[in-house]
């Protein structure tokens, strides 16, 4: 079973909402082949504590616009791993070590990755810094 198309659209409006605080390495993958509880998991690296934060500030807001709110948030105190559970997408914010250090990426590779438009993983200087 593939991931529903609300689901996609959530995870590339969280992709964009990432990008748009500079987050780097983006990735959606679709789960919900293996995983009952979501359809689609994204990933992404921050530089810093203070990014982590700035990113799932971006992300809520883009969602909430969006008229999704998390149903639960882990990882706030520490911003090492934060991550925002939507139901149908699950948000990874990861400092840059921790996401080399778990890699997700890996325990899913099995899985398909979502196409997320070209400018959410697109060189900084393309985001105007």
């Amino acid at each position: 079973m593939a991931a529903t198309q609300e689901a996609i659209d959530l995870a590339v409006a969280a992709a964009q909402a990432a990008s748009d605080k500079l987050a780097e390495d983006i990735v959606a993958i679709d789960v919900s082949s293996q995983l009952v509880i979501t359809d689609v998991f994204v990933l992404c690296s921050a530089a810093n504590d203070r990014q982590v934060r700035a990113v799932v500030d971006g992300v809520e807001e883009r969602l909430l616009g969006l008229g999704a709110k998390p149903l639960r948030r882990e990882g706030e105190r520490e911003n090492r791993w934060v991550l925002l559970d939507y139901g149908d997408i699950v948000v990874h914010v990861q400092l840059a070590e921790e996401r080399i250090h778990y890699a997700i990426e890996r325990l899913w590779k099995d899985c398909p990755v979502i196409p997320l438009p070209e400018a959410v993983n697109a060189p900084r200087s393309a985001h105007g810094a």
